[in-house]
């Protein structure tokens, strides 16, 4: 038998590399996609083909996970639960179209993952694979072994001398790609406790990042961010130099408690800097350039946007057309936003575009020669018959 794993070369994939081995006697081809996690990449090769994989993929997905997922969810202006940007949930479904691409390829019988039976990447990935690869068998290891928790994949990584990361010390789950990291587990499965502060990777404290802000200027073409105080960079080089500004001024902190999909509330804190900007940057934009009430359908389509893409359904027919939706909505969403980052805030001091709908002359105070002020009042009588008939 041939299984192809999605391997990260954290804890829980480590242990089912040599698991998978032992129970089904199989072949294990070790796949890597590399959405931008950093060094660990190279890192979860050799250790990879250390543990006893018979071959370790690394697949550089970086720019189809920038075009393809991170950029078309800022252009739905996707934010779960009113905080997550769904780093983790955007990333999936690039990752798991790779894998099953490389299982194809080499003519395996099935793809394995390391998410657990509680949470929402099972999902994810076997959502994915069905819409995709259907003929292909699906492994989840942590819904069919005897190892209860993680102390027990410690404890069996330590008996058969495989190194990971994660120690009885730091025991966090994390998930790093070109758009966050997401932290749980450990001292975060309690709500009350706050995160230690020295666990956090891409951003400075807000408290000691510079005491003065600075200020950046984003462009976007149809809602797709493009250029940087003018220069236009491509998507994995934009999103790296914004994640690299935001991260210094200490942006894109959150703790949150959110609901997953299979019916679990869940602790999480993450960190998105230079989305936490693009998605600023993004609204500022589409307040002067898109008519009110597609704005507001905007609104009432991204929520619904938000949650098929957390819950797994990125390679379904509703995404899909949602997607056609808002990138029509966004063919206006052209111009610069200039922004001031400072100390874990994002605040917009200016907006333009050759196609805003902000029209001075009619918002001035001062006199003017396009807005009959007295015609508010039968707008105001009309609008008010309802509710004076209620007494």
């Amino acid at each position: 038998m041939k299984i192809v794993l999605a391997y990260s070369g954290g804890l829980d994939t480590s242990v089912i590399l040599a698991w998978l081995k032992e129970r089904y006697q199989a072949e294990v081809i070790a796949y890597t996609a590399d959405v931008g996690q950093g060094a660990e990449v190279g890192e979860a090769q050799e250790k990879a083909l250390a543990t006893g994989a018979t071959e370790a993929v690394v697949d550089d997905l970086r720019d189809e996970f920038v075009t393809d997922a991170v950029f078309p969810a800022i252009r739905a202006a996707a934010v779960y639960e009113d905080g997550y940007l769904l780093g983790t949930a955007l990333a999936r479904p690039i990752i798991t179209k790779g894998l099953v691409d490389a299982a194809v390829s080499r003519g395996a019988e099935a793809v394995a993952h390391g998410a657990t039976g509680k949470g929402n990447d099972q999902v994810r990935f076997e959502l994915t694979v069905a819409a995709l690869q259907p003929e292909l068998a699906v492994i989840a290891p942590w819904r069919e072994w005897e190892f209860a928790g993680r102390a027990d994949l410690l404890a069996y990584a330590e008996r058969r001398g495989i190194p990971v990361p994660v120690t009885r010390a730091f025991p966090y789950s994390m998930d790093a790609n070109l758009f966050h990291i997401s932290y749980e587990g450990g001292v975060l499965e309690d709500p009350w406790q706050h995160p230690p502060s020295g666990m956090f990777r891409m951003t400075a404290h807000p408290q000691e990042a510079p005491t003065d802000g600075v200020e950046v200027i984003i462009g976007f073409e149809a809602g797709t961010p493009v250029t940087v105080d003018g220069e236009t960079l491509g998507p994995v080089d934009l999103l790296t130099r914004v994640n690299q500004m935001a991260g210094a001024h200490g942006i894109g902190r959150i703790d949150i408690v959110e609901n997953r999909f299979v019916g679990i509330k869940s602790r999480g804190v993450y960190e998105t800097p230079g989305g936490t900007v693009l998605h600023a940057a993004h609204r500022a934009l589409e307040a002067i350039t898109l008519d009110r009430e597609v704005l507001h359908l905007r609104e009432d389509l991204s929520r619904r946007y938000a949650r098929v893409v957390y819950n797994g359904f990125w390679f379904s027919p509703e995404r899909e057309r949602l997607q056609d939706t808002f990138d029509a909505i966004n063919e206006p969403v052209t111009g610069e936003v200039r922004l001031e980052l400072h100390r874990g805030g994002v605040r917009v001091n200016g907006r333009r575009s050759p196609n805003s709908r902000y029209d001075e002359a009619m918002a001035t105070f001062e006199a003017d020669e396009v807005y009959t002020q007295a015609d508010a009042a039968g707008f105001i009588r009309l609008n008010a018959l309802r509710l004076r008939g209620r007494r």
